[in-house]
Formats: C-alpha cells, structure tokens, sequence
C-alpha cells in the first residue's frame, strides 16, 4: 500500500545489516563490561567516612567491622581496600562526637537565650536522663534543637540526682546561664528538682529590700554615718559560686498534662452505676489479657498463632493507648471471628 516507506525500510535495514558486519570483522575479542561500565574507584578515606556514617547512624555495634561478611562486602565492591579497625573506628566516633560537641556549643554561644526539654525513662534495667537545646537564630529566625545528651542514671530518679544531671549538662555546654526555660512532665522528682533548686519567677530585688538597713542616710543606700559601706548578708550567701545547683525556670509538658487530664476525667463516667458494671467487668477481662500476653512469651505466641496480630497494653500517659488497645482486640475479632478470641482467652486461662 505504501511503496515509498518499503523502499527506505530496505535502504535502512541493508545499511544497517552492513555496518554490523564490518564491526564484528573489525573486533576479534569481546568487549570487556570496564570499557562499557568503567568502575569507580574510590579512596579508603572515603570508605572508612562511609562506614563511619553506616555504623552511626544505623547504631551498629562497634564489632561489624569485625565481621568477614562485612569485610567481604567491602573488598567486593572496593577491591584492594582494607576495613577500619574496631580501634579505630572507636577513636574516629569519639573524634566525630567532639567535633560536633564543639559545633553545638559554637552555635549555641551566639544566641542569648535558650530552652531545653529534659526526660528520664528505664529500658532494660538501666536508667537514662535526655536534654534537648532549643533556640531561634536571631538573623534567620530559624528554630534549630540539638541533643546535647541521652546518659546514664545511677542510683534512682531522686530529685538531687536529676538537678545535678540537668545542671551538670547546662554547665558542660556552656549555657548555664542561658537557659531560660526548661519542659518536664508532671514527675514529682521533676517538680521538686526544680522547686528546690529552680530559680524564682523575680530575681531582682527591690531597692527598699537592700536598704532595710537602719544605719543608712538618705543620700545613699549602703553607707552608713562613719562612712562604712554595709553589704546584704543574704545577696553574698544567694550569689552563685559554681558549686551548687542552678536550675532555669520550670515549664510542665502540655501533652503530657492532656493526656493525663484525659485519662483523669474519662473516670468520671465510673459515676453511672450501670456503665461502672459493665466497666469493671469487661476492662478487668481485657487487663487480664493484657498483662498474660506483655509478660510470657508463650502467652505472646498463642495469641499469635490465633490472630496473626499481638495486644496492644495501655499507657497510663496516653489517653489514645486505651483506646488503642481496645480497638485492636475489636480487629481480631473482626478479622480472626469470636472464635480466635475465645480460644486465646481459653489458652491464657482468662475469662471471655
């Protein structure tokens, strides 16, 4: 139908089929995959950064580098490379930390206030205190934070023991005097850190309170008759000396005290005789469940092996855990039926 287009095809094609020919008459070896993918080589400088970046960020412990499955990773894919050394890579962490301690407090000795957000928790038997630094830079406007630490507590959470961590921290980063703020939750060893150690909402004092002194004149605060200049007792004793505790005002977390005046008034409904039956009855099944799946592991299983999905365990902090967990044992119900459930409750020896 179309003469025109045949003929070029063919033109095409034979002209094609030529230069095929005389290239594989041309070339006797096949070409290698270097010529067509040239492989990057890269220094050891750069792959010990990039290791240094993996074991970081990832929080692997210092032994991977060990591994010969990882040392195999490396010499493939950098043939000629040698790995870093545990040793080393120890000392590099420890160089990178300084490094970015330095930065930190750099960054922070060019604004004039800031505020930290503190937390202590336990994980696995051990306790641990976390201080966040928070400031807006004052030519961009930028909110910038930075962890300045995640360390260990020794001993319990005693109100002594967290305002020495805070002001250990504050004073090790320079900005003791700084810090105009710091957000707790609602912890009584928090509340009374900084009650006793925290500093009042009004500093200053008043000009009549530095010259209740009876010996002053009138021209002058301070001097007495003779010309002796008297000092307030009180102002030289206040004065900070480096040595005790010195805590910025206290802000108590917002979130936390929704959450635990949520969790608070959701109780009221107990008033209604009918609803604090029914309430007790199930929520006591559920807790039952709760607490057999979080603290066996065989319990774990069997509801496992039954729905494919695990409880949820409420929070005391967080009104939505609740919630939460109820809404998940309505999905097992729902995807696994009433029986999964039944047989879960029958394995765990808890009422249905």
């Amino acid at each position: 139908m179309h003469p025109n287009y045949l003929k070029n095809y063919s033109k095409l094609t034979a002209q094609k089929r030529k230069i095929g020919t005389s290239t594989h008459a041309s070339s006797s070896k096949q070409l290698k995959v270097d010529s067509v993918f040239p492989v990057k080589h890269v220094s050891p400088v750069t792959v010990n950064k990039a290791i240094l970046r993996y074991i970081i960020q990832g929080l692997h412990p210092f032994s991977t580098v060990d591994l010969p499955s990882f040392k195999e990773l490396i010499s493939t894919l950098q043939p000629g490379i040698s790995v870093i050394t545990r040793p080393t890579l120890r000392s590099k962490i420890a160089e990178a930390a300084l490094i970015m301690k330095q930065k930190v407090t750099a960054a922070m000795s060019e604004v004039e206030w800031i505020a930290t957000t503190t937390d202590c928790w336990t994980a696995r038997r051990k306790s641990f205190i976390g201080v966040t630094a928070h400031w807006i830079n004052p030519g961009s406007l930028e909110r910038h934070s930075a962890a300045l630490a995640c360390k260990r507590l020794m001993g319990s959470h005693t109100f002594e023991v967290l305002a020495s961590a805070m002001n250990d921290i504050h004073s090790e980063y320079e900005i003791r005097d700084k810090v105009v703020c710091t957000t707790t939750d609602s912890g009584s060893n928090f509340m009374k850190a900084f009650r006793v150690f925290g500093v009042e909402n009004n500093d200053i004092e008043t000009e009549a309170r530095r010259c209740e002194s009876d010996d002053t004149d009138s021209e002058g605060c301070g001097e007495g008759s003779d010309g002796v200049e008297f000092q307030d007792a009180s102002r030289v004793l206040d004065q900070d000396d480096g040595f005790e505790f010195q805590l910025p005002k206290h802000q108590k977390c917002a979130c936390h005290l929704l959450n635990l005046v949520s969790s608070v008034d959701a109780q009221k409904a107990l008033s209604n005789e009918h609803y604090k039956k029914l309430y007790r009855s199930v929520f006591g099944k559920c807790q039952a469940l709760w607490n057999k799946s979080s603290r066996s592991a065989l319990a774990a299983e069997a509801v496992e092996s039954e729905s494919r999905l695990q409880l949820l365990r409420p929070n005391q902090t967080r009104w939505n855990s609740t919630f939460m967990a109820v809404d998940r044992i309505l999905q097992i119900c729902k995807e696994a039926g009433e029986g999964a459930l039944r047989n879960i409750c029958t394995s765990l020896e808890v009422p249905m």
